[in-house]
């Protein structure tokens, strides 16, 4: 398990509870405004300094009884095929635990849930389900009109899309506690995006509009695009609030 950062303590990553939060390297998206290339690219990722799982587990057993629970971030946690083993150590010692992901491996997520490893998930939504664009691919110097779902360009790869609903239906029947969200980035997602997006996993108890952060993004050219205004994400809240349970603007 490559822990590549660990937050000791957070009040807003754990609903509602006292958290540490662990940074796991390594993911399979390549989302263009991502602020977290240290643990997406390989180049990076090797010079991240790392916490071994010892240290690790010794800090835990420091923080029982002041911490209510762990968050699993990455990167990409699901990748990691050792993650029941390393939840299981977490839950030995008492803690809940939250999981952080982006629903490209419902296998994993479906086992997490099936041997009572996860007390909350949350899965980021990064575009419409079904929405393709049309991009021009330059062929025999003749450009050609090929399809590309709305997903694929926002993760700059390419998508298994029926595994992402998959992971969407598993985690609604789940009975633990859950969230989705979408961080709106301006160029990327529009206001008829949210909405669909929304229309795409409702009906679920909770979903939240990110605002996107122009820092240390993944593809530098993202660092000058301009977040929307958070009046305009409550302008789309708006048009989506009543097909969730909570919809909110964080």
């Amino acid at each position: 398990m490559l822990i590549c950062g660990l937050q000791r303590t957070t009040l807003i990553d754990y609903p509602g509870k006292v958290a540490a939060t662990v940074f796991l390297a390594g993911c399979n998206f390549r989302c263009p405004w991502c602020y977290s290339s240290e643990l997406v690219l390989l180049e990076k990722i090797k010079k991240q300094p790392k916490i071994t799982e010892k240290d690790f587990f010794a800090f835990l057993k420091e923080k029982r009884g002041l911490l209510d629970g762990i968050v699993l971030c990455g990167g990409e946690p699901s990748l990691n095929k050792d993650l029941p083993v390393f939840i299981k150590k977490i839950k030995g010692l008492r803690f809940l635990v939250k999981l952080d992901t982006n629903g490209s491996n419902p296998d994993m997520v479906k086992k997490l849930i099936d041997e009572k490893l996860v007390d909350y998930i949350a899965m980021d939504i990064k575009a419409p389900l079904s929405a393709k664009i049309q991009i021009s691919k330059p062929k025999f110097q003749i450009k050609s009109k090929i399809p590309m779902s709305k997903y694929q360009k926002a993760t700059g790869v390419k998508i298994d899309l029926e595994k992402i609903k998959k992971s969407i239906e598993i985690i609604k029947n789940s009975g633990i506690d859950y969230e989705f969200r979408t961080t709106v980035v301006k160029g990327i997602h529009s206001k008829e995006d949210i909405v669909q997006i929304a229309k795409d996993i409702a009906p679920a108890k909770a979903y939240f509009l990110q605002n996107f952060r122009p820092e240390k993004t993944l593809n530098p050219d993202f660092e000058k695009t301009k977040p929307y205004s958070k009046e305009y994400l409550l302008e789309i809240r708006e048009l989506i609030k009543e097909l969730f349970g909570t919809c909110q603007v964080r």
